[in-house]
């Protein structure tokens, strides 16, 4: 499914967190799919099936999965009424990190071409990597 980096600072269950947050925007995994269950990733990633459990925890927690008891985990589907403190607060923290990028010297084009390339990229088209 993907690979985890050992050696790194970032510990294994927020590489668990983000790669599957990444699988999940760009529709690699579909809504409603199962995910693997906790002792079958752990077992393919040969790690601890408590941090799988943790991941998968907190992948609930922000709103990508969700549990059917007995079943398993499966992928959110794309909410129709979004969770408005997560939106007022990834909106706080595009203003300041467009402030910053601005601020460096990038500019209003390239800002909107790299919003393109991630609103293509979230829709499946491919990703112009030359920027």
């Amino acid at each position: 499914m993907f690979q985890l980096d050992m050696r790194s600072r970032v510990p294994i269950y927020e590489q668990l967190v983000e790669k599957m947050k990444e699988l999940i925007i760009h529709e690699v995994v579909k809504a409603d799919e199962q995910l693997p269950s906790v002792r079958a990733l752990a077992a393919q990633l040969t790690i601890n099936p408590n941090t799988i459990q943790k991941a998968y925890r907190e992948l609930e927690n922000q709103g990508y999965i969700y549990s059917v008891p007995g079943k398993g985990k499966y992928v959110a589907p794309q909410a129709d009424t979004t969770n408005n403190e997560k939106v007022k607060k990834m909106k706080k923290e595009l203003v300041k990190l467009i402030s910053e990028a601005l601020y460096l010297g990038m500019k209003k084009e390239e800002i909107l071409s790299l919003i393109s390339i991630a609103e293509q990229s979230v829709k499946g088209g491919e990703q112009d990597d030359s920027n």
